[in-house]
């Protein structure tokens, strides 16, 4: 099976904004990304999945109409960061959360732990289908995730792994190496 995972295009925020869960506006740039996205993906995919974000489900509905959202594929969630700027937030609830990202439980939100098991609960079932060209129109967090999983890279350094707006990430399940 291929696996297209494709981040959502461009969004246009105030700098610094916290928007994990937050639903926010595409820039006017929209359509152009979806023309160089479409370059890269199969005709029809057999089947898309969608972040329920509107970042990713215009996405999606333009790539076909017919799409699942799945809330496993949802951005961090920044709790009662939400709408937010990063100078704004409790500098002592800031740090700890800077301090082990992976662990620490962003108020009213989630930890990147907690993220990563949604997450790679979906990617689970995915792999299992029976299809040959999959989408998934997501975040770039979400991405990060499986793709520090597939190449066992610690969550601490899932950062490190950069996916532009609108990259597409193509994963051969075949390619993937399996445990007995």
């Amino acid at each position: 099976m291929e696996i297209y995972l494709i981040r959502h295009t461009t969004p246009s925020l105030s700098p610094g904004l916290i928007y994990g869960w937050l639903d926010v506006p595409l820039t006017d740039t929209f359509l152009e990304e979806f023309e160089i996205i479409k370059t890269k993906l199969p005709a029809i995919p057999d089947i898309i999945f969608s972040s329920p974000s509107t970042r990713c489900t215009v996405l999606a509905q333009k790539i076909n109409p017919v799409f699942t959202t799945d809330s496993r594929l949802m951005e961090l969630h920044f709790g009662d960061w939400e709408g937010e700027t990063w100078d704004t937030v409790n500098e002592s609830d800031l740090q700890i959360w800077m301090d082990d990202f992976v662990n620490a439980i962003v108020p009213g939100g989630e930890s990147m732990l907690q993220m990563s098991v949604r997450v790679l609960s979906f990617w689970s079932e995915l792999i299992q289908l029976n299809h040959q060209k999959v989408a998934v129109v997501t975040h770039g967090g979400v991405i990060r995730l499986i793709l520090a999983h597939l190449r066992n890279i610690e969550l601490t350094k899932a950062f490190e792994i950069k996916v532009a707006y609108g990259e597409v990430v193509i994963i051969n399940t075949l390619a993937i190496p399996t445990s007995n």
